[in-house]
């Protein structure tokens, strides 16, 4: 073989050896380049989770109108790693936010292309978490069927079936005869009798809930009503006659209101006032007007006692206090089924009382209210009107009472007036996005939703 032929060969397989060469350093350049991009798709999720916990912080500390919708993001070294970007949109009635999304896009400097997108929604946890918040004991008869948590500041006599938390910020109580309890006796924060109940789900003492924080709401709701939702004055101021007003909302999103002018007088006991005739039959009345519900702020405030009945469109929140007098303390009277339109969660109903909410003694004989029911100052339920029963009572929502509640009336263990069946189940659409005014049990904002976008 002569040089030339052996140089030929040496050329052609130097040549292969190169390509060879420089398609292994290209294949691992490109393997190099592709871990690269992989770690960075992965780094910018967190730089744009770390975009939604800059916006938590600012949201939490009440300075989200300083904070920045874009920041550069270091790692822990303090070197430059990315860049977030966020987008906010707010879900706002009355001017009070109520839930929060956040769109926030995260990418690193290396690979500024290489971007991921994640949209978190923000909510504060209402009082729609509950389906009793109570400030005092209780007795909760077998007859009782609890979906949510059941809260009281008292003690708690659990005889019902309860499928969730019942919870007292009691260690122990005096069972008084008044909770069935004869001689009295000692008891657990939170006992049961009955054998329905389920008592793994049993909770005290736990931490217990404010009800004076309530009361700051009211001046505020009369204050909207009269800039941007409706307000109604005392209805003497309109008819020297009138006992306050009837409200009965409409699909349409309009809420018809009357005037009454003469009651009904029943004769009716409760723990508070002992025997007594109770005012809360509507025998007269006349039409005064009808409203639109304002979208941008869906809140009724009436310096009166209220009736109320229908079916509420959007998320409505009704309030009765006299600010006006404060030797007067009103009430709302529930009449006849409380509905929504829909019941997706887009409508919602919230009740808001100086005193008392008290079911007609001419309510339905099957009976549905959807709601939170707040009793700021008095308590939630039905009078015991002799021999007057009614067969089932169904709630859908959330009653917050201030005092004892009850819808049934016994007497050596048997039923003798009040509703013999009764239902509860908290409406979970409306825990984090409720009607405006409704209470918070937490006021920190938290996560409620997160997805990542395409």
């Amino acid at each position: 073989m002569n040089k030339g032929s052996i140089i030929a060969i040496v050329l052609v397989f130097g040549a292969i050896f190169l390509i060879l060469i420089g398609g292994l350093f290209s294949f691992i350049l490109f393997q190099m380049r592709a871990n690269a991009q992989r770690l960075a798709w992965n780094q910018a999720l967190y730089v744009a989770e770390s975009g939604v916990a800059y916006y938590k912080w600012c949201l939490n500390n009440g300075v989200e109108g300083e904070c920045s919708t874009g920041k550069e993001y270091f790692d822990i070294q303090g070197n430059s790693l990315g860049q977030f970007s966020l987008n906010i949109d707010e879900s706002i009635n009355c001017g009070e936010t109520t839930e929060r999304n956040i769109y926030s896009s995260g990418w690193t400097d290396k690979f500024a292309n290489t971007k991921r997108e994640i949209k978190v929604t923000y909510g504060r946890l209402s009082v729609a978490k509950f389906a009793y918040l109570l400030n005092d004991s209780v007795w909760a008869g077998a007859d009782r069927e609890i979906r949510g948590h059941y809260h009281s500041n008292g003690g708690v006599r659990m005889d019902g079936e309860n499928q969730s938390i019942v919870s007292s910020a009691l260690e122990s109580w005096t069972c008084t005869s008044s909770f069935g309890c004869s001689p009295n006796s000692t008891q657990d924060g939170v006992f049961s009798t009955s054998g329905n109940a389920n008592e793994d789900l049993f909770e005290f003492p736990v931490p217990s809930f404010d009800f004076d924080g309530i009361t700051i709401d009211l001046a505020n709701i009369k204050s909207k009503s009269q800039t941007s939702g409706t307000y109604l004055p005392p209805s003497i101021d309109i008819n020297s006659s009138a006992d306050g007003y009837h409200l009965i909302f409409n699909n349409d999103g309009t809420v018809e209101v009357r005037i009454i002018t003469r009651l009904y007088s029943d004769w009716a006991y409760d723990t508070e006032e002992g025997w007594h005739y109770d005012y809360f039959r509507i025998r007269d009345e006349y039409f005064y007007n009808t409203y639109n519900i304002d979208d941008s702020c869906s809140v009724m405030f009436v310096e009166d006692n209220i009736w109320i009945e229908g079916g509420v469109n959007k998320k409505v929140t009704t309030a009765s206090a006299n600010l006006i007098d404060p030797n007067k303390d009103t009430n709302i009277i529930l009449v006849d089924n409380i509905d929504y339109v829909d019941k997706d969660g887009t409508d919602g109903f919230a009740a808001i009382a100086e005193n008392n909410i008290l079911i007609s003694p001419s309510s339905p004989n099957q009976m549905e209210i959807r709601g939170v029911f707040v009793a700021q100052k008095g308590h939630f339920g039905r009078n015991h009107y002799p021999n007057n029963f009614r067969d089932k009572l169904e709630i859908v929502g959330s009653i917050v009472s201030n005092g004892r509640v009850g819808t049934q009336w016994t007497s050596g263990s048997y039923p003798v007036s009040g509703y013999l069946e009764r239902e509860n189940y908290n409406d979970t659409k409306l825990i984090y996005n409720p009607c405006p005014f409704v209470p918070y049990a937490e006021y920190d904002f938290k996560i409620i939703n997160w997805e990542e976008l395409e």
